[in-house]
């Protein structure tokens, strides 16, 4: 009679790892009770989100595009509104907090209302380094919904400024606008990019936390420390700037003279308010910090914790 050999565990071990990896991930509430997904399934969800994104259609990725631009530009019109006249009436640091907390209102829209921003979608490189999308997919992504924010935060920001809104305040809040912009086109080179990258892995720490939440006010939860955080620090956001920078500009050269006697402003202060200098010295430096920081310091780091394994036992 013929001898079956003894089954050998070490053998299925390989075997079962692969099956285990190519497994969904399992939605349930962990049996410790927690009702949110813990990390590990979060980087298996920002893969397949990855995936999706890298799919879509043009017109829908441009139009969503278009919408995450318009969301950051209202949530940076609030922070400005808020930061107007708090100096001298609140500690500096306080009033750069609740400027934060009302900037996340951007974020908030463009997460729960459904939008493609281009700092949050630094993180679909995580699908990027599992094989699941090209290159090129990446590529298009971020090239599509870069010029597409780009167009709804200067649209936001010509609208604003058609409004008059700058005038609120005699004039201080268009007066703020034009400070916040100035500072921007003085930064240096080094210290925008840096500035940049610890923006930007702070938004995507706040686009990563919604991924573990389940209802809608854990997902606002989620988004307001990480993003007041960067703003009362003073990092640099690439599609923010999309909206500070051209708003200052608008004022600078369409504001009417009695805007700069009511607000006390000397225009030539802020000549450098002006295209070139936001193109060449913020918006170029800051948006490869922002690659860096999320596509690097969290998209990265995260795929190298929770999911090179996976792509060893697929390949």
């Amino acid at each position: 009679m013929r001898r079956v050999p003894p089954f050998n565990a070490r053998e299925r071990e390989p075997q079962a790892e692969l099956e285990r990896a190519a497994r969904p991930p399992d939605r349930t509430p962990s049996p410790a009770g927690f009702h949110s997904l813990m990390p590990a399934d979060m980087a298996l969800k920002a893969e397949d989100i990855g995936v999706r994104k890298a799919g879509m259609d043009f017109v829908t990725k441009a139009g969503l595009s278009v919408l995450a631009g318009a969301f950051i530009a209202l949530g940076a019109l609030f922070a400005t509104v808020t930061l107007t006249g708090v100096e001298g009436l609140a500690p500096w640091g306080w009033g750069r907090a609740v400027a934060g907390v009302a900037f996340s209102l951007g974020l908030i829209l463009v997460v729960i209302g459904g939008a493609e921003l281009f700092t949050g979608n630094n993180l679909i490189v995580m699908a990027w380094a599992s094989r699941r999308i090209t290159t090129g997919a990446v590529l298009r992504d971020w090239t599509i919904v870069y010029f597409g924010n780009f167009v709804g935060a200067v649209a936001t920001a010509a609208i604003v400024f058609l409004s008059g809104h700058y005038r609120m305040g005699h004039g201080a809040t268009g007066a703020m606008a034009l400070d916040i912009a100035l500072k921007k086109v003085h930064l240096g080179f080094v210290q925008a990019i840096a500035s940049g990258m610890l923006c930007n892995a702070l938004v995507c720490m706040a686009v990563w936390l919604t991924y573990s939440c389940r209802t809608t006010g854990g997902k606002i939860a989620a988004i307001v420390f990480p993003v007041a955080a960067f703003v009362a620090a003073g990092f640099e956001h690439c599609v923010a700037n999309m909206y500070f920078v051209p708003l200052a500009i608008f004022i600078r050269i369409g504001a009417p003279p009695a805007f700069c006697i009511a607000a006390n402003l000397s225009p030539e202060a802020f000549g450098d308010v002006a295209v070139p200098g936001f193109l060449l010295k913020n918006l170029l430096t800051v948006t490869l910090g922002n690659i860096g920081g999320g596509a690097v310091m969290v998209g990265a780091v995260y795929w190298m914790v929770y999911l090179r394994k996976r792509r060893g036992l697929s390949a």
